[in-house]
């Protein structure tokens, strides 16, 4: 005698009786849509009790990765990429070539000594 088949194929596990509806109670929620510069909308949930300064204006879009905004006329724009810095570019940034001048003759003597070269 072959039975052909299992009874609880292609159910969850501890789905509960078939037909079940109520899966928990569901909180009150908004949707908030954004939108980037390539028109693609994004749909964020919040609680339905959340205070509207704590909702982001803005978002990275997971299709494109700008930024979305919820204004779908005026979308925001790519901020400009700075590029990248090496060190010796923030030190300039902090200090003049007299400064400069001055920090590496100190330096400069400093190692003399310690070499006896004085």
């Amino acid at each position: 005698m072959a039975s052909g088949g299992n009874a609880i194929r292609g159910t969850r596990v501890g789905a509960g009786p078939m037909g079940e509806q109520d899966h928990g109670h569901h909180a009150d929620r908004i949707s908030v849509s954004y939108w980037d510069a390539l028109g693609n909308e994004t749909v964020r949930y919040f609680a339905a009790g959340i205070a509207e300064d704590e909702i982001p204006e803005t978002i990275d879009s997971p299709h494109s990765g700008l930024p979305a905004g919820r204004d779908k006329a005026n979308p925001p724009a790519l901020a400009k990429a700075e590029p990248y810095k090496t060190h010796l570019a923030y030190v300039k940034e902090r200090r003049t070539e007299g400064e400069a001048e001055t920090l590496l003759e100190d330096a400069l003597q400093q190692l003399r000594e310690r070499r006896g070269q004085s």
